[in-house]
């Protein structure tokens, strides 16, 4: 048993984009067994899509086609205009991943990355109405956009599962983003020297796989319950 009780399904969304995104859902997939989806993706010819699969190693049952995928690497409004489309929500629907227990959807950028002229990241995960879980760097800048994050959920009623920050350990802003945010940060993943699948899996464990603390094993279903009311 993990120290969490992850939910089935969840969106992974960032304070910002290049904030370590889809090395969580990577370490998230590989540790869960989950599949991976990114609905809209901009950047060709080398997806996140392909990134998660080289690195985590596992196999094309666990991936999901994105709904959308332009090759200029810009916003997806940016991206959908150069080549002449316009995204709509209606055609984003949620993959049938069964057998496998868990999907993890990883947004693009943060929540207000516009996606046409009209709407955002946010709007997706309104549209596929899943909890969400929040990435966020760990060095300066970070309380600010991740309390500015969680409120913006909150505002619209959509359950925070916690946060995950990446880099290096910063307990100061770890305990500034639970008190400003009321929000648990879940792990603070520092950087690792390589990504393969033997590191991934080795995070996984370190920081979601078992706790010897038996009182805390219902903690993550309780925080999330607590934090988006």
């Amino acid at each position: 048993m993990t120290k969490y009780s992850f939910p089935s399904a969840f969106f992974v969304t960032g304070t910002d984009t290049e904030v370590g995104k889809t090395v969580v859902c990577a370490l998230l997939t590989l540790g869960l067994s989950a599949g991976y989806w990114k609905p809209i993706r901009t950047g060709l010819p080398y997806t996140d899509t392909d990134w998660l699969r080289d690195h985590a190693g596992l196999p094309a049952t666990h991936f999901f086609k994105e709904t959308y995928l332009f090759a200029p690497h810009v916003s997806p409004h940016e991206a959908a205009k150069a080549e002449n489309v316009q995204i709509e929500l209606n055609k984003i629907k949620m993959p049938d991943y069964s057998p496998l227990s868990h999907l993890i959807v990883e947004g693009a950028g943060g929540l207000m990355v516009p996606i046409n002229d009209n709407q955002t990241i946010l709007d997706v995960i309104l549209h596929l109405q899943l909890p969400v879980l929040v990435v966020a760097r760990s060095g300066l800048g970070t309380i600010n956009h991740t309390v500015l994050t969680v409120d913006k959920l909150r505002q619209h009623s959509i359950p925070v599962l916690g946060v995950i920050m990446n880099g290096q350990r910063h307990e100061n802003n770890r305990l500034a983003i639970e008190h400003y945010a009321q929000v648990k940060v879940l792990a603070q993943i520092e950087p690792m020297s390589i990504v393969n699948r033997q590191t991934l899996l080795g995070s996984f464990e370190k920081y979601f796989g078992k706790d010897t603390n038996e009182n805390s094993t219902n903690a993550f279903t309780s925080l999330a319950s607590v934090h988006s009311s």
